[in-house]
């Protein structure tokens, strides 16, 4: 088990420390009950009063919330992300023996780097490459001629396709399929016909994707996920899009073909974005918002009805169902009283929609 002194955290972590530094951690808890050998943290303001009762032996706080300590304590700018870096030190699942398991089977043209570890049921194929010091997890695939950067994670049942490219220090959760068969597909004269995808995936450094994630390879060119985007579980994401570097993804967002998205993007679960359309850097988007055109400028965006009392939801959907007639209404008497421009701009609105 890993036990750290208090003192040692501050220092490795540039931390202000208060009390006593000889304080041993051996892991993370909760602000309540706490626990005397872990370390916990205190970042929404409304669990000021939860200070007091903790029983943890140390707690990471904000500048502004130090005289509340009653306790050891670390004084961070940002109380959640030195949790963040200070959990992982404690992190059990990180830890592994390197080795190949006799379950495994990989091809003698594959190349598997110093201190990795390839588990049972787990198939690297010809002219693959695996990164030193990553882990491939029970009946992963990686295809031929992929490539993975150092110490890179793949947990469980993880398929990587032919010839993608993942840089190091990616993590990727079970069941997530990257580099599958984009959705291209030609309309012929007895039904449906294949269009071949012949690109792959480029996956940059500090990469995770969520369980049961699918990133679809490139028709002609690649689809790319740049350096530190964050996918959560259950996204799609379809063939030659690009997702700009730290963008973070909740679950179950679908982002259909050749969608490029900026950088620092945030957006929400159940989020649904169009083929061919572009997003800007900085945009954060609300959950379950349906985005049909390109957003050229930073901001937040959300659409879609909130959560309301079912009579009175039912209500607002009728309302807005009344709209087209009653707008009807509206331009009757706008052409009555000799008023023209106001039509001029409903027609515009339209086109807009």
């Amino acid at each position: 088990m890993t036990t750290i002194a208090l003192h040692t955290l501050a220092e490795r972590f540039g931390l202000r420390l208060v009390g006593d530094g000889s304080v041993s951690i051996s892991g993370v808890c909760a602000l309540l009950p706490g626990r005397p050998d872990c370390i916990s943290f205190l970042a929404n303001p409304r669990l000021r009063t939860q200070l007091a009762q903790s029983a943890a032996g140390a707690v990471i706080v904000s500048e502004r919330d130090a005289p509340l300590l009653k306790t050891a304590g670390l004084i961070a700018q940002d109380p959640y992300l030195a949790y963040a870096r200070i959990a992982r030190l404690f992190d059990p699942d990180r830890d592994f023996t390197p080795g190949v398991h006799p379950g495994a089977n990989i091809d003698p043209d594959a190349t598997v780097g110093r201190g990795c570890w390839v588990g049972p049921g787990a198939v690297i194929e010809r002219g693959a490459v695996v990164g030193e010091g990553s882990f491939i997890g029970p009946n992963c695939v990686i295809g031929r001629d992929a490539r993975l950067g150092a110490a890179c994670r793949l947990v469980a049942a993880v398929y990587v396709g032919p010839r993608v490219r993942i840089g190091s220090r990616c993590t990727i959760q079970p069941g997530a399929v990257v580099g599958g068969r984009g959705f291209g597909n030609a309309r012929g004269p007895h039904g449906w016909e294949e269009v071949p995808q012949l690109g792959t995936v480029v996956i940059g450094d500090d990469v995770e994707i969520g369980a049961n994630t699918c990133i679809d390879r490139g028709a002609i060119e690649d689809t790319v996920i740049e350096d530190g985007v964050r996918l959560d579980n259950l996204i799609m994401i379809a063939h030659n899009c690009r997702i700009g570097a730290h963008t973070a993804i909740a679950a179950c967002t679908g982002i259909a073909g050749s969608t490029r998205i900026g950088r620092r993007c945030m957006i929400g679960g159940a989020v649904g974005i169009a083929g061919h359309i572009e997003i800007a850097d900085d945009v954060v988007l609300l959950g379950r918002a349906m985005v049909t055109g390109s957003i050229t400028q930073k901001g937040v965006y959300g659409s879609g009805l909130p959560l309301d009392d079912a009579r009175e939801w039912r209500r607002t959907v009728a309302r807005i169902r009344r709209l087209g007639r009653l707008e009807e209404r509206v331009r009757a008497l706008e052409r009555r009283a000799g008023v023209v421009a106001a039509e001029g701009s409903a027609e515009k609105a339209d086109d807009d929609v």
